[in-house]
């Protein structure tokens, strides 16, 4: 069966950017040992599939994946156009390559903010982010420094629009109430359900923002084939495996389908850095799950029926 590949772009948040729904994450940028053509040879076959979105953070790769994706868009000016940028920060790492860290710990204060975002358009050599979001919630952060921050950020260019990841729905309605917010970015599987039911996607499509999911496919453990998998994983596999004989499709894609389905309108990462599974996970756009095929993955993944 023959299957499209376009990738639907939407507006992320009322007042927000628009994105393609499949993001090519790039966390595992340094492990891919490309040179910087491959990385340019790859960022076109994911344009030419219509994803033209890249999540970035500062702390990937051990702080070298924002420096990478620069050296590849210094070789291609072309695409800095062609792209928008996402990217990360409020983590500070024990690294090599932050010297002055003595412990990881969360940094959301102002300086750290700014200073951050600065080193990211520098590291990946663009002028301007299209949404920075603070990585993970920090029990320290106050809502008023962290606007400052985001004001700064904005009336001086750097940064169009800000987001968070991994927040629960009252700590996004707690930084939202200071400053406007387009996304909250969190993880979502067939493999890890509480955001379909703590709130976190509600608030979302209440306030018409879109999520943006991070480990869509289980950390891969969904199509990893091991001796010691879960009984969760056993169970949604074998739906899968189905499901993917019926509809002609991979089981990566349907996987995909099924976060995609969400009334919320999720944008996926992905986190692969094989062409053949950005071009499945752009397949999965096209596809619609009836409600007993979305409902016996969900079934398999919480082992019972709903009530």
């Amino acid at each position: 069966m023959t299957h499209s590949t376009t990738v639907p772009r939407i507006q992320i948040a009322p007042q927000g950017p628009e994105f393609s729904r499949i993001v090519l994450g790039l966390w595992r940028l340094a492990d891919w040992k490309m040179t910087p053509q491959a990385r340019v040879d790859f960022l076109e076959q994911a344009l030419a599939l219509g994803v033209t979105t890249i999540d970035q953070a500062d702390i990937y790769g051990d702080y070298q994946s924002e420096t990478l994706l620069g050296e590849a868009l210094k070789l291609a000016p072309s695409l800095r156009q062609q792209f928008q940028f996402v990217s990360k920060c409020g983590i500070k790492l024990v690294s090599a390559a932050r010297p002055a860290h003595g412990l990881q710990h969360y940094d959301t204060s102002r300086a750290h903010i700014i200073a951050s975002a600065e080193n990211s358009l520098r590291a990946m050599q663009i002028e301007q982010l299209d949404v920075l979001l603070i990585h993970r919630p920090d029990p320290l952060m106050d809502a008023d420094e962290m606007a400052e921050a985001f004001r700064h950020l904005q009336d001086t260019g750097k940064v169009k629009h800000f987001g968070v990841s991994n927040f629960t729905p009252s700590q996004f309605e707690l930084l939202a109430s200071r400053f406007p917010l387009v996304t909250n970015q969190v993880e979502l599987s067939l493999l890890h359900l509480p955001p379909l039911h703590d709130g976190t996607l509600d608030l979302c499509q209440k306030l018409r923002i879109a999520p943006m999911i991070w480990s869509a496919l289980g950390g891969g453990n969904l199509l990893r084939e091991s001796t010691t998998a879960s009984p969760q994983i056993l169970r949604v596999r074998q739906v899968l495996d189905v499901l993917s004989k019926e509809l002609d499709l991979p089981a990566s894609t349907i996987a995909l389908a099924w976060v995609l389905q969400h009334p919320s309108r999720p944008l996926v990462l992905t986190g692969s850095g094989r062409i053949e599974a950005l071009h499945d996970a752009v397949l999965a756009c096209q596809q619609t799950l009836n409600r007993e095929q979305w409902f016996s993955l969900w079934c398999a993944s919480a082992g019972k029926g709903v009530d």
